[in-house]
């Protein structure tokens, strides 16, 4: 007989927390210095007009504003191109 009750042998059930990437601000919202407005990994967008990128590249803005997405080709190193995405912010306007 056994000493104790069968514990299951299965040993999967362990999963990694979600990382939350991607657009926190959508073109046109507006932000305020220091918000994040993409939290990515590598720079699938690129750094535009008053945002900075942190040390895990999350793009964030340096200036309160209107936050604006637009597109550019940019050249890669071996020779190619490919559409990139770039994020700024703009200055709100003043009524």
């Amino acid at each position: 007989m056994s000493k104790t009750k069968q514990g299951g042998s299965s040993r999967l059930g362990r999963d990694s927390a979600a990382q939350r990437l991607g657009i926190k601000v959508n073109a046109g919202q507006n932000v305020k210095t220091g918000m994040i407005i993409v939290r990515q990994r590598g720079t699938k967008y690129l750094l535009g007009k008053n945002v900075k990128k942190g040390s895990d590249d999350t793009i964030y803005a340096m200036k309160d504003g209107v936050v604006k997405f637009s597109s550019k080709s940019k050249k890669l190193f071996n020779g190619s191109r490919r559409m990139a995405k770039v994020v700024s912010v703009e200055p709100a306007k003043s009524k």
